[in-house]
């Protein structure tokens, strides 16, 4: 299961709203794939098509979509929002992640 803090959730909602995206029905879409400087890179965005072999979650009123091949990767993930003058934009608590890099987008097992 993927989280979503509440500081991911109101920017989730602002970003979707402003790029044309129902909050209410559609969903952000996050993955991994080969690359990054750790050697898996996590992958975000906002959609509304539902894939086979997706899986579906709900967290804190907002749907949040993982194809199969990214599911043991990111279970038990939390997805949160940083902002402010360091702010890093939306990041992954991972707890599978076992090394990641120094901007937080990339990890490995």
């Amino acid at each position: 299961m993927i989280q979503v803090s509440n500081q991911a959730k109101q920017k989730a909602i602002q970003l979707m709203t402003e790029e044309g995206f129902d909050p209410n029905n559609d969903f952000i879409r996050v993955g991994v794939k080969s690359g990054g400087c750790s050697g898996l890179e996590y992958v975000l965005k906002f959609d509304n098509q539902v894939q086979d072999g997706d899986q579906v979650y709900e967290d804190n009123g907002i749907k949040v979509v993982v194809e199969k091949k990214s599911i043991l990767y990111l279970a038990g993930t939390t997805l949160e929002f940083s902002g402010g003058l360091n702010g890093k934009g939306f990041i992954f608590n991972n707890p599978n992640a076992s090394r990641t890099c120094g901007c937080g987008e990339s990890f490995s097992l």
